[in-house]
C-alpha cells in the first residue's frame, strides 16, 4: 500500500448543495503531490443563482461560468482524474454533498467514492485553537495559499494529509484512518432506475 489519494475541493454558488461552480483537485502518489486540476462549473439550471454570500466568499460571478462546461460535460474529466482514488477533503461532509446532490439534479451517475475527512484527521493530530484550512495548512507546512480558491484549498487538503500521514505512522489513508479511530465512509451508489414493466 502507498499513500495514494486524491483531495478535492467544491466551491457553490449558493446554499444549494447541487450549485458547484468550481472545482479543485489534486493527485498524491507515494506521499507526494503529483498533479493538479481545477476548473469552473456552470452550476445545474435550477440551481445556478450566485448569492452575494458565495461571491464574497469565492470571487466567483456569474459571468465567470457563462462559458463553462456544465456538470454533466466536465463530470467525465472529475472522475478520469480522480480514477479508483479514496477521496480527501476538508469537511468532506459537505464536498461529498456536492458531488452527489450535482449528480442527483442532473441525472447522472455519482460514483460510489470511498472518501476520509482531513478535518477530522486534523483535530486528531494538531493542537490547534481552530481548525480552519488555512490554520491546518499552515501548522502542515503549508503556508500562504489563496484560500477559497478551490484548486488551492484542495492542494493545501493534500498537504494536510501527507503530513498527518507522516506524524501517525501510516501507510496509506485507509490506515490513517484507522490509527486515529475514524471511518471511511464511501458515497452510497446510487440504486437502479426501476422501470415499469410493459
Amino acid at each position: 500500500m502507498a499513500l495514494d489519494f486524491t483531495a478535492i475541493d467544491f466551491e457553490t454558488a449558493n446554499n444549494s448543495s447541487a450549485s458547484a461552480c468550481a472545482v479543485g483537485l489534486t493527485r498524491v502518489r507515494d506521499g507526494r503531490v503529483v498533479a493538479t486540476a481545477g476548473w469552473l462549473i456552470k452550476p445545474p439550471s435550477g440551481h445556478d443563482r450566485f448569492f452575494e454570500l458565495n461571491i464574497g466568499i469565492h470571487g466567483i460571478r456569474p459571468a465567470d461560468v457563462a462559458d463553462a462546461a456544465d456538470w454533466t460535460t466536465q463530470l467525465a474529466g472529475l472522475t478520469a482524474f480522480i480514477g479508483d482514488d479514496v477521496l480527501v477533503a476538508h469537511n468532506a461532509g459537505f464536498d461529498m454533498t456536492v458531488l452527489r446532490r450535482a449528480c442527483e439534479v442532473t441525472d447522472a451517475q455519482c460514483p460510489p467514492y470511498r472518501y476520509v475527512c482531513s478535518l477530522q484527521v486534523s483535530r486528531k493530530t494538531y493542537d490547534l485553537a481552530s481548525y480552519r484550512l488555512p490554520l491546518v495548512a499552515a501548522a502542515a507546512g503549508f503556508l500562504d495559499f489563496a484560500h477559497h480558491d478551490a484548486t488551492a484549498d484542495a492542494l493545501a487538503c493534500a498537504h494536510i494529509m501527507i503530513d498527518a500521514a507522516q506524524r501517525a505512522g501510516a501507510q496509506d489513508v485507509v490506515e490513517l484512518a484507522m490509527l486515529l479511530g475514524l471511518r471511511v465512509p464511501q458515497i452510497p451508489a446510487a440504486a437502479p432506475a426501476v422501470t415499469a414493466a410493459v
